[in-house]
């Protein structure tokens, strides 16, 4: 178990001076591993419980990967690569999508309106769809992290409706071909960041959702951004950032990572090939500051908190995955499924 083995001393040196880590440090690594051999068992169909640690199979955890979660799952292949490949439209699916983040929320409006489109989009036919849900005390929302309600940017008493017109000031500002003529991942966040509600973190999850897409072609590798979660898992890592900021250690991170694994005598098993990217690192930080409020109480993040809120229940409805076609790494999946090596 990792909250067992999290005390034992590596032969090796921790080659990081002048930036000094904590045991938590190691956890990171060690939990990444794990989780990325717990995707791969229930990629496989083999019977759970998929690892032997009493942490990951208790309590809800991403995984290694952004891009094998569920949700970013169903938006690669049900939102960006179903439908009209137009940019506008893509761009429109996308944000909306993830405003609500809710695979739920989505299949409500594809069932009420058949095909998302912007072409088609009517601001009182949406809203009295997501009223009616709410009416209803069905979510519309997900728990994954807290959406401002914009009341004060566009006047509406209901989220919703707000973050509607925050979808259509988008589209209406040309944002689809502002995006494609975009130069840098970093020049996509600045124009995400510069609208209404959408803060440092929002910017960057949009960003790379909308880099899965044919919008944009950027390397993972090439921008980050840290979000709250993350700073609280860089925190409990480091006691010593030795000058550097919280990107600088993220970087590091994802360079070093086949240094770290081989420091301390991990397999970690990579996505068909695909190294773990900035993004990937960033998220990692975040559930490691989860798995550390358990497995290492005493050492406290900025936050300060210390439970895990969500409980972990298997969710049996298959998952046929697909990744961003420009990855490269579908037909290893196909071969994988099959039995077969390329």
């Amino acid at each position: 178990m990792l909250s067992e083995n999290i005390h034992r001393k590596c032969i090796y040196v921790n080659n990081w001076s002048p930036v000094k880590t904590t045991e938590v440090f190691d956890t990171y690594w060690r939990f990444a591993a794990e989780r990325q051999s717990i995707f791969l068992k229930r990629f496989k169909c083999e019977k759970a419980p998929w690892t032997k640690d009493s942490i990951l199979r208790t309590y809800k955890f991403t995984n290694a990967y952004r891009a094998s979660d569920r949700v970013s799952q169903f938006l690669i292949k049900h939102v960006i690569y179903e439908g009209e490949q137009d940019s506008s439209e893509v761009l429109f699916r996308i944000i909306l999508f993830k405003t609500f983040n809710k695979i739920e929320t989505w299949k409500l409006l594809t069932e009420e309106l058949g095909e998302i489109s912007w072409r088609e989009y009517d601001f009182r036919v949406y809203d009295r769809i997501l009223t009616r849900y709410k009416k209803e005390k069905r979510a519309i929302y997900s728990p994954a992290y807290i959406m401002p309600s914009g009341g004060s940017s566009f006047g509406h008493n209901l989220k919703h409706r707000n973050h509607l017109k925050l979808i259509e000031k988008m589209m209406n500002d040309n944002l689809s071909a502002r995006i494609t003529y975009a130069k840098t991942m970093q020049k996509v966040f600045e124009l995400l960041r510069g609208y209404p509600m959408i803060g440092d973190f929002l910017a960057y999850q949009y960003a790379t959702d909308i880099n899965y897409s044919s919008l944009t072609n950027f390397s993972e590798m090439t921008f980050v951004m840290p979000g709250p979660g993350a700073k609280d898992g860089i925190q409990k890592c480091f006691s010593d950032w030795g000058g550097l900021n919280e990107i600088d250690l993220i970087r590091l991170v994802a360079d070093r990572q086949e240094d770290e694994f081989a420091r301390l005598g991990l397999h970690f098993q990579k996505l068909w090939g695909r190294p773990l990217q900035l993004i990937d690192c960033q998220n990692l930080f975040c559930e490691v500051d989860k798995y550390a409020r358990i497995a290492h109480p005493a050492i406290m993040g900025i936050s300060g908190r210390t439970r895990i809120k969500q409980k972990f229940r298997p969710n049996t409805d298959y998952i046929d995955y697909f990744y961003p076609p420009k990855w490269k790494i579908n037909d290893y999946i196909k071969c994988a499924l099959s039995g077969n090596n390329l």
